[in-house]
């Protein structure tokens, strides 16, 4: 396995991510690794939550002989920017170049390279191959079928069902009702226009994306999709919809494959707990979910051997 780091542009800011090949010489397939929401760096770690997911699913995929782009979102890690300042669209935007950059590597073969995202990565994949990303085909990890808004209001209420400790305590005793709160608070975003405030004076949130990111609603693009598509998502996710698959092989008119593996939660990880946030920091001492592995790299390999015989001569009968 070999990587190098290498410097991309999108909006006149330079950001930075970091290239994954299998060996030093000849071209490989390739996948760019599109990350979640929150301040993750190109290996999907944050300043409250180190995943490791995309550095260890490049190692993963380099070693099966298929290349990765990951990158450092805006104002994140090495990347030029202001995290603060970057919206739905923006990041949609930097995917798309990030895409250009990979596919136009010595090392990578253009024809076959796959874009795979992750929760906020995911609906950005979507969205990027109902939009004409040439691209052999789109993986999408933990990914929704319903409008940002929804999804958050879901959210919601599955991590009100399991808080424990002091919060929940808070809860019960005050009769907090959570959803009306949460409610409340989304509507002051979609009300404001600034790129980020501070909640109660101490939680810095990202106004502008949440804005953008509320009023998007993949259904819509879905059926634009042109590409095969492979959807994964756990059993015991907490942050997205489970039965959004169904959702998506309902909406999807190109080849369609999912997959909900029993007890893995949105980290991508197996747990026998109920898959809630307060866990969250055990669960990444795991290693990702080898039955996730194994449905990624089968379905790559299939896609890529189809691109492969596409692309050999027809030889005439003599």
């Amino acid at each position: 396995m070999y990587e190098h780091d290498l410097i991309f542009e999108s909006d006149g800011l330079k950001l930075s991510g970091t290239l994954c090949l299998p060996g030093p010489t000849g071209q490989s397939p390739g996948v760019l690794l599109i990350p979640g929401s929150g301040q993750m760096d190109r290996n999907e770690n944050s300043p409250k939550l180190q995943l490791n997911a995309f550095h260890d699913l490049s190692g993963f995929l380099a070693r099966s002989g298929i290349a990765s782009l990951r990158y450092d979102k805006r104002g994140v890690g090495k990347s030029e920017g202001d995290y603060w300042a970057t919206g739905f669209k923006d990041r949609i935007q930097d995917a798309f170049e990030a895409l250009g950059e990979l596919k136009q590597q010595d090392t990578i073969q253009p024809h076959q390279v796959f874009i795979i995202g992750h929760s906020e990565g995911a609906v950005i994949a979507a969205k990027m191959a109902s939009e004409g990303a040439n691209v052999a085909g789109a993986i999408l990890l933990a990914g929704s079928a319903r409008s940002g808004e929804a999804v958050l209001k879901w959210q919601a209420s599955q991590i009100g069902k399991g808080l424990k400790g002091v919060n929940g305590w808070l809860v019960r005793t005050l009769h907090i009702d959570v959803a009306k709160a949460q409610q409340k608070e989304l509507d002051r975003i979609k009300g404001s226009k600034k790129d980020f405030y501070r909640r109660q004076f101490l939680v810095k949130v990202n106004a502008k994306w949440l804005r953008e990111f509320m009023a998007y609603d993949p259904a819509v693009d879905l059926p634009r999709v042109t590409v095969p598509m492979l959807a994964i998502t756990g059993s015991k996710d907490i942050q997205v919809d489970p039965a959004d698959l169904e959702r998506m092989a309902g909406l999807v008119r190109t080849p369609f494959e999912c997959h909900e593996i029993q007890g893995m939660t949105h980290l991508l990880r197996l747990t026998n707990g109920d898959g809630q946030i307060s866990d969250y920091r055990s669960e990444i001492k795991r290693p990702i979910a080898p039955e996730l592995l194994e449905i990624v790299l089968h379905w790559l390999q299939e896609r890529i051997s189809e691109s492969t015989a596409e692309q050999r001569p027809v030889r005439s009968k003599v």
